[in-house]
């Protein structure tokens, strides 16, 4: 049977740069070199790798993959950078004029006059594939076109792949980390298309990633280059199953059955364990028991709420390297038997775990360290229920002042589709609430 292929769609500038960072780490996985060639003397465990690359008459392996931004300077980078003789041109696809940080921009107006290009490009790289399995889409929600292009996008591929899973990779607005004032507006009305037209939606935010390479890479300043390469590892372990022959999640449609419960409950959360440098890593031990457990401490998540407040409806391990499996199932006896970790009482078995012997491995230069052993948690919780109530607090204070309203409405945006979108949320929040509430505290 041939590979069931993924295609990855990277837009507006948090995606294209978590794009740069997953594709130069999955080269050094695969052993393909910037321009697109196998490294000599380098041999694939198998062809499993092809999911996500199409090999050219000449040999050559290009990422099966759209850049896709409104504006052309992210794009440049990428195509003047170095690894511009990795992708194919005409997947690389910029504008002339950006998104101002307006959804309604990126989804009426100057997104929508791109949306023929970008489809037409879209349907091309699906051409090359004998079995598409589906989409993932790496985007934030609070930029202009991260909010409003990804959200027009996912809806017309919605309606065009109607058949094929589509997974979001999304940057999430921070508790105190703002890319504009507008932030909410726009992170609300994507939610809201999210909710509808995606899957699951998986959330990180800059300001948790920021907090662990501060706290356990020593760097004082972190980066959107140092964040997005721990994105990138996070990215990796999510996508080892379906780039290495593997048993969980060898399929993106195991995402949903394994995580989410019901339709509108796909939010999971990331935790991913040992984020450690180099000089760090040699003086620890970072045993099997140690990554699971560190999973579940809060300063390891990938978005900040702290997990501890909710309650667990599902929980996918994904441990890769050096890994026992009679250590993976005493260290997950030990979790339950300390009733710390609270599930729904309505899940009966909460875990799935899948054990990938391909080992981490860390870019050269990079402040991360290549360990024997790693583990990503994919946690769907009900303590996301703070992110969304955080956000639609800061999205009424501005809107009862209807402050920048004009600028939306003068984009196409119909001022009721603030309250459509703001209602939804809160539909989102009580659903979460009331998945919690039948378990008995």
């Amino acid at each position: 049977m041939g590979e069931r292929e993924v295609v990855c769609i990277h837009v507006g500038q948090a995606g294209i740069q978590m794009g740069n960072a997953c594709w130069e780490l999955f080269g050094m996985e695969h052993g393909i070199r910037p321009d697109g060639l196998m490294l000599e003397g380098f041999f694939p465990a198998d062809n499993s790798f092809r999911t996500f690359y199409s090999e050219t008459g000449h040999g050559k392996f290009v990422p099966r993959t759209v850049f896709v931004d409104l504006e052309p300077t992210v794009v440049d980078e990428v195509r003047t950078g170095y690894y511009r003789m990795l992708y194919h041109p005409e997947n690389l696809i910029s504008g002339k004029e950006d998104a101002a940080n307006n959804y309604a921009r990126g989804y009426f107006t100057v997104g929508n006059e791109m949306l023929g290009l970008i489809m037409n490009q879209i349907r091309l790289v699906v051409d090359q594939c004998n079995m598409l399995q589906g989409f993932i889409i790496f985007h934030s929600l609070g930029g202009g076109t991260g909010s409003g292009l990804a959200s027009l996008l996912i809806n017309q591929m919605t309606m065009d792949y109607r058949k094929k899973t589509k997974i979001e990779l999304v940057v999430y607005p921070a508790p105190r980390l703002a890319s504009s004032v507008v932030e909410p507006y726009n992170s609300v009305l994507a939610t809201h298309a999210c909710i509808e037209d995606s899957e699951v939606v998986f959330l990180m935010d800059n300001e948790a990633v920021w907090d662990i390479c501060r706290r356990n890479l020593d760097i004082r300043r972190p980066s959107f280059t140092n964040i997005n390469r721990i994105l990138a590892q996070v990215v990796s372990s999510l996508t080892a199953a379906l780039r290495f022959h593997g048993s969980l999640n060898g399929d993106l449609n195991e995402f949903q059955t394994n995580l989410v419960p019901y339709p509108r409950i796909h939010f999971p959360l990331i935790t991913f364990n040992p984020v450690v440098s180099a000089e760090k890593a040699y003086h620890e031990q970072n045993s099997v028991d140690q990554i699971t457990r560190a999973c579940f401490e809060p300063a390891n998540s990938f978005v900040k709420i702290d997990p501890r407040q909710g309650l667990y409806m599902a929980i996918c391990m994904l441990y890769r390297g050096q890994v026992d499996p009679n250590s993976v199932n005493s260290s997950i006896q030990g979790i339950k038997a300390s009733r710390s970790v609270r599930f729904v009482d309505w899940c009966p078995t909460g875990f799935k775990v899948d054990i990938n012997s391909q080992p981490m491995l860390a870019v050269p230069r990079s402040e991360l360290a290549k360990v024997l052993r790693s583990c990503c948690m994919l946690a769907n919780s009900t303590a996301i229920g703070a992110a969304f109530a955080r956000l639609d607090r800061k999205f009424d204070l501005m809107y009862h002042k209807r402050a920048f309203i004009h600028w939306y409405v003068g984009e196409g945006l119909e001022e009721n589709e603030f309250n459509v979108a703001r209602e939804d949320l809160a539909a989102l929040e009580k659903d979460y609430e009331e998945v919690g509430v039948a378990t008995k505290q």
